[in-house]
């Protein structure tokens, strides 16, 4: 698949997706969400892809919206954009149709597809990160910084407000104080104050960033049965929004049911008995035990 905006690779196990605009930092685009989503789709379906790293080329992770369009930047239906399409949402009498599909904000729109990813989402960020470029992130399982980073939830400073389903990842991934401090003041901060909040979980110098990542990425690709991480990335995500242990429970002794039963199963405990390397036979395109996926399905209405 050639891509306008992305590099799409995969090598031993691990896809790369590279943010591919460097001479404009990577600026988000309309385009650009729709090709990450499509890449994602393809990591999904293709078993050989064990982890998905996503990193940006040049100096820059992702600056945030392209704002060419000037002050109607973030005007959708001013600029007839309307990402999600399907027209205007803008009624015949002026009130507006907030269940349109076209209001729909991009950057959540691709947070929702890594978040329903089959994969482990391990982000590589470069350089500068802010607005999308730093929402787009926290969908993600991992996230490990180059010492030149630089993150910034500048919405309010732009006008607007946090997006990409932020207000639901942020306060889960570093807290409600610090989450709200970041949003509140749309300050730009370094790699150590994302570490020292938790935003990030580790930080390595420049020329490392992506031997670090793919270190990670290996680790789980060479050594973890692809069905079990890709259950349990869902079991832990999913868990988040639970209101009692014991719905943990209930999925927790689903799996280890349906999972005891597989291959997999067996060949992690005679592997380890026999001093050798596991090789897992089961895939996600073909084994994932019956009761996935356990939750409704839920549709932008």
């Amino acid at each position: 698949m050639a891509f306008e905006q992305i590099i799409y690779s995969v090598a031993d196990g691990v896809a790369t997706i590279t943010l591919n605009r460097p001479e404009k930092l990577n600026a988000f685009t309309g385009k650009m969400m729709s090709e990450m989503i499509e890449a994602f789709d393809m990591t999904d379906a293709d078993d050989n892809v064990k982890a998905v790293i996503v990193t940006g080329s040049g100096r820059a992770f992702c600056a945030g919206a392209d704002l060419s369009e000037g002050a109607k930047t973030f005007d959708y239906d001013a600029l007839g954009v309307g990402r999600g399409g399907g027209g205007s949402p803008t009624r015949a009498d002026g009130t507006t149709d907030y269940s349109h599909h076209a209001v729909r904000d991009g950057g959540g729109r691709l947070t929702l597809r890594i978040f329903e990813s089959l994969k482990p989402v391990i982000g590589a960020i470069n350089g500068a990160a802010v607005g999308i470029g730093v929402t787009m992130q926290l969908a993600m399982d991992i996230r490990i910084a180059s010492e030149a980073a630089r993150f910034g939830f500048v919405f309010a400073r732009r006008g607007i407000v946090p997006e990409a389903a932020s207000s639901w990842f942020l306060p889960r991934i570093v807290g409600i104080s610090q989450a709200l401090e970041w949003c509140y003041s749309g300050r730009v901060f370094g790699a150590e104050e994302a570490l020292a909040g938790r935003l990030v979980s580790r930080v390595v110098a420049p020329d490392q960033l992506l031997a670090e990542a793919n270190a990670l990425a290996r680790e789980i690709a060479d050594n973890c049965a692809p069905v079990s991480v890709s259950l349990t990335r869902q079991m832990m995500w999913r868990m988040l929004g639970a209101d009692h242990p014991m719905e943990a429970h209930k999925i927790d002794s689903r799996a280890i049911w349906a999972r005891g039963r597989q291959a997999d199963a067996k060949e992690g405990v005679v592997s380890f008995l026999e001093k050798r390397p596991a090789k897992y036979p089961d895939t996600v395109s073909k084994n994932m035990p019956d009761f996935f996926p356990w939750w409704d399905e839920r549709h932008y209405k």
